[in-house]
């Protein structure tokens, strides 16, 4: 009986996590992951806003005339809505990314949809008067439920992880690794918070001045930064 019930676990487990996100890994069934127009990059980031980085962040954008996308926690957002409404004045998109950054893989599909997607959405419409469309669900890990939502939102994973939640990588490689890694197309993970279980507080502050030395780069470059709607 207990080995049935193994059997049945591990079924359920795969079903239900670990194969909705194979697919869209391996494949890119459901999910966008890559731009196809030449000299087009977008660089995303997670987890904000955050009163002291996502400011800093924005200055840094502004200043180099750089056009991004937010993927805002809604606890987050409610909490720092004059930040919302600074991306949007800025003309930066936001995304959502669950009302706080709990994994897909632990929640059931009505969870999901009232108590993360449809609140965080409804928050950030509050604040900006639109609706967000695009999606990106924590550690980019997805359930079989999820692709139930593909009409509603577009979800979003990345073609570079920046590892940025590391002080050490921030200060080290992450340089390097964005301006080694990125080409036509492109789409960057990064974050303008280090509150998440796992980073470094301070990680933010590393990536921003990485991020700046980037940004001097791809002007000779001839690359485009773009927000994900405006990305084929």
């Amino acid at each position: 009986m207990l080995i049935y019930l193994a059997i049945g676990m591990v079924t359920i487990f795969f079903l239900y996590m670990l194969a909705p996100s194979l697919i869209t890994r391996l494949t890119g069934y459901g999910v966008l992951r890559q731009g196809t127009t030449p000299k087009q990059v977008a660089f995303t980031f997670d987890d904000g806003p955050h009163p002291e980085y996502t400011p800093r962040l924005l200055d840094l954008l502004k200043l180099h005339q750089v056009k991004a996308t937010f993927f805002v926690l809604g606890a987050q957002a409610e909490q720092y809505p004059e930040l919302i409404r600074r991306m949007d004045r800025e003309g930066h998109q936001i995304g959502i990314h669950n009302y706080v950054h709990t994994s897909n893989w632990l929640m059931l599909p009505g969870t999901i949809r009232h108590r993360h997607l449809e609140r965080t959405a409804d928050i950030v419409e509050s604040i900006i008067g639109t609706r967000p469309n695009h999606y990106r669900p924590p550690w980019g890990l997805i359930n079989v439920f999820d692709f139930l939502r593909l009409r509603q939102y577009r979800i979003v994973l990345w073609s570079i992880m920046g590892h940025d939640w590391s002080r050490e990588r921030c200060q080290t490689s992450l340089r390097s690794t964005l301006l080694d890694r990125m080409k036509d197309g492109s789409i960057i993970l990064l974050h303008d918070s280090g509150d998440t279980l796992g980073a470094d507080g301070n990680a933010p502050h590393y990536m921003l001045q990485a991020l700046e030395e980037v940004l001097l780069q791809l002007k000779t470059r001839n690359l485009r930064c773009v927000r994900l709607d405006e990305m084929a």
